[in-house]
């Protein structure tokens, strides 16, 4: 799968909903109910950090829920790709990105979602084929105003920013013609996951399913 190829789909997953999720899941019991509770709430596109022992077995548990497209984020290396596709996950979402991580997303054939933060940056993926990119650490990097003036020059790619992207800036990304959709955290909260508090992460994920 082509760079190109892999952006393609990348852009598809995006613009199913204006967030997708970024996951940190300590226990794998809370993969489904939290899956469900974000398609649920209108959020199909979930990702799933490799910041946690459970992460790969909530991955293959979430790959279950109808609805859901579940990806892996965090990959640094080939060998997270290889996991992270072996349990079932659609797509990849990395911080930044190197050669060995487009060829073994080539190599296996899974969509990623490379992050960058400089204008070089863009353009060196651009170069490779790649058009849809996560923009990334978002709020450290400039935040919106930033990622208008990276798409003033460069109005051919389009991004998920993600790092501190909030209820209270949200809108400010996802108002920029170059944004598809933007990556948050805020819609599963550490404590409601911890205590099985579904109903409220639904109620969230409807919140950030309307933001557009």
């Amino acid at each position: 799968m082509t760079p190109a190829a892999q952006s393609v789909e990348a852009r598809r997953i995006a613009e199913l909903a204006p967030i997708i999720p970024v996951l940190v899941v300590e226990d794998v019991a809370h993969a489904r109910p939290l899956a469900q509770a974000l398609v649920d709430g209108g959020l199909p596109a979930l990702e799933v950090t490799l910041r946690t022992p459970a992460a790969l077995d909530v991955i293959a548990e979430m790959a279950q829920v109808e609805g859901g497209v579940v990806g892996a984020g965090t990959l640094l290396t080939p060998q997270d790709v290889a996991d992270a596709k072996e349990a079932g996950a659609l797509f990849g979402v990395s911080p930044g990105v190197t050669p060995k991580l487009v060829e073994a997303c080539m190599h296996h054939e899974l969509p990623l979602l490379p992050g960058a933060a400089t204008a070089t940056e863009v353009m060196a993926l651009y170069e490779q084929g790649f058009d849809m990119l996560k923009f990334f650490p978002a709020e450290a990097s400039g935040g919106a105003a930033a990622l208008k003036a990276i798409g003033a020059p460069i109005p051919q790619v389009a991004f998920c920013p993600t790092g501190g992207v909030s209820p209270g800036n949200a809108r400010d990304y996802l108002s920029l013609p170059n944004v598809i959709c933007a990556g948050g955290s805020w819609v599963a909260p550490k404590d409601a996951v911890a205590r099985g508090g579904w109903e409220e992460i639904t109620r969230l994920a409807r919140d950030a399913a309307a933001l557009r």
